[in-house]
């Protein structure tokens, strides 16, 4: 099992992000569902040489924060891009939120399955090996990469449930994993938080976990981020847990502006060594 690690700032990191921005992955948007009214789109990032009908790549599916009321397909496009030069594709969908479609958290989840659903079943003409598929996603995000994982249910009327929607790995950036009263929006969950809330719904798996998390978070507990790994390692999975000193929520983001950017490139680099141990991309 992986031990706790807590990293101080001071901590020099090996990856720039003038180094991201250089030699730019292709990227191509296509819709993957269709609502009544409209399509739900994600945009998939391909290595920057890929080409149709090469070798199929290991993938990961980011799913965007925001409480799930609002979010953006551009939130994870840094680490999407860094993944895809690395070697791997990097895909990230929307989803319904309170804003976009007056939705509650419950659909928010379902569209996520969709979406899992959308790529193991598309794998072969998307270029990826449906062996090596991992979920990720940030706070609220997090939640739903996690709940695809664990939680039952929450499916799609028009899905169609023979297809696997868990992914294989999971990379969460302070992820909302506990929706009990105690826990992240129990009052737009309550009627089925138990269900919805991926901490209790745990069974057995080896599913390994990368739990990024800083140690001044006001919404995500650092105990709550404990007791997942413990729950985790207890059912036979992996959970390395990682916890920033001084960082808050959010503290994984790129800024323009430069601030907290430290946080940002090393996640990034904790980001690669994960996947590298995965297998889904080769050491430097």
């Amino acid at each position: 099992m992986f031990k706790i690690i807590i990293l101080s700032m001071l901590t020099a990191t090996c990856i720039s992000v003038s180094a991201i921005e250089s030699n730019r992955p292709v990227s191509r948007l296509i819709n993957y569902k269709t609502l009544d009214k409209s399509k739900l789109k994600m945009k998939i990032y391909y290595p920057p040489n890929w080409k149709t009908g090469g070798r199929k790549l290991p993938a990961i599916v980011f799913f965007f924060g925001g409480g799930w009321k609002r979010g953006s397909l551009s939130h994870f496009d840094k680490q999407s891009i860094h993944l895809a030069q690395r070697g791997m594709i990097a895909i990230c969908p929307q989803y319904r939120t309170a804003e976009s479609h007056k939705v509650t958290p419950d659909k928010c989840l379902k569209d996520a399955k969709s979406a899992m659903r959308y790529v193991y079943n598309n794998a072969d003409k998307l270029g990826i090996d449906k062996t090596r598929i991992a979920a990720g996603g940030g706070s609220a995000g997090g939640h739903l990469a996690a709940a695809t994982a664990f939680c039952k249910g929450f499916n799609a009327a028009d899905d169609n449930l023979k297809i696997n929607s868990k992914p294989m790995a999971l990379i969460l950036f302070n992820p909302v994993v506990d929706n009990s009263k105690k826990g992240y929006g129990y009052s737009r969950v309550k009627k089925f938080w138990k269900e919805f809330s991926p901490m209790h719904n745990i069974d057995k798996n080896h599913l390994p976990v990368l739990f990024l998390i800083g140690d001044k978070d006001k919404l995500i507990p650092i105990s709550t981020a404990k007791t997942f790994k413990k729950i985790i390692e207890k059912n036979g999975g992996s959970c390395e847990l990682i916890i920033y000193s001084e960082a808050g929520h959010g503290f994984f983001n790129y800024s323009k502006k430069g601030k907290n950017n430290k946080y940002f490139q090393k996640t990034i680099e904790d980001m690669d060594r994960f996947m590298v141990n995965l297998k889904f991309i080769n050491p430097r």
